[in-house]
């Protein structure tokens, strides 16, 4: 492939990818969601890039999106590591819950928030786990959860590519089928090696072949 391809890791170009497409934006949802019922479809709730989100020294041009049921997802790209980036991913998605309630309404009409959040970095380096779910569940019984109005999903690119060449990515049996697993892999592939042919030659995931056209089509233009 030609070497001057963009990198879909960027922020700007992943929300041209994501933003622009809605079915891919809800295919990364339900392929890093494997235990969660499917998302058919769903709204781009900022499409387009304002001049101000390219300013600054931390840029992070998420995807806010909405289901047919009401439920958000902020969909993010991480890249570097810095201090403190749980605490922010705590701190945003709670914002993005808080802010869905007008005065006089009541707290019925909330609907879940979820985070997806593809992290080109360890965040637990000492784990042998690269996908993850959080959610409020209690420190003693975690089978008890309170609620599922806020859930964190995580991938830790090195990390996953590091388990599956030796026995997949990360307790497979507790995350889905194997079609998620291959999934899941197809699109860590994409963010890692979009360069290069030799592997994405062989990457058959239909949303990551499209993906892949998203970037070539985005990198031939001027």
């Amino acid at each position: 492939m030609a070497a001057d391809l963009l990198d879909p890791r960027n922020d700007y170009v992943f929300k041209r990818i994501f933003a622009g497409s809605p079915d891919l934006a809800a295919a990364l949802i339900n392929d890093l969601r494997p235990s969660a019922p499917p998302v058919v479809t769903v709204d781009i709730l900022n499409p387009t890039i304002a001049p101000e989100e390219l300013t600054g020294k931390t840029i992070v041009l998420d995807v806010l999106a909405r289901d047919a049921s009401g439920r958000r997802y902020n969909i993010e790209m991480q890249v570097r590591r810095y201090a403190n980036w749980s605490s922010r991913a705590l701190y945003y998605l709670s914002r993005l819950l808080g802010s869905q309630l007008s005065a006089g309404e009541g707290y019925e009409d909330v609907s879940g928030v979820v985070g997806i959040h593809i992290l080109g970095f360890d965040l637990f380096p000492e784990e042998d786990q690269a996908l993850w779910c959080f959610e409020p569940r209690d420190a003693h019984r975690p089978h008890v959860a309170l609620g599922t109005a806020l859930q964190w999903n995580i991938l830790e690119l090195p990390k996953a590519e590091r388990l599956w060449r030796d026995r997949g990515l990360g307790a497979p049996e507790a995350q889905g089928s194997e079609h998620s697993l291959r999934a899941t892999r197809a699109w860590a592939a994409f963010f890692e090696h979009w360069a290069e042919e030799s592997i994405m030659a062989d990457i058959q995931h239909e949303p990551v072949v499209k993906a892949m056209g998203r970037i070539i089509e985005l990198s031939a233009d001027e």
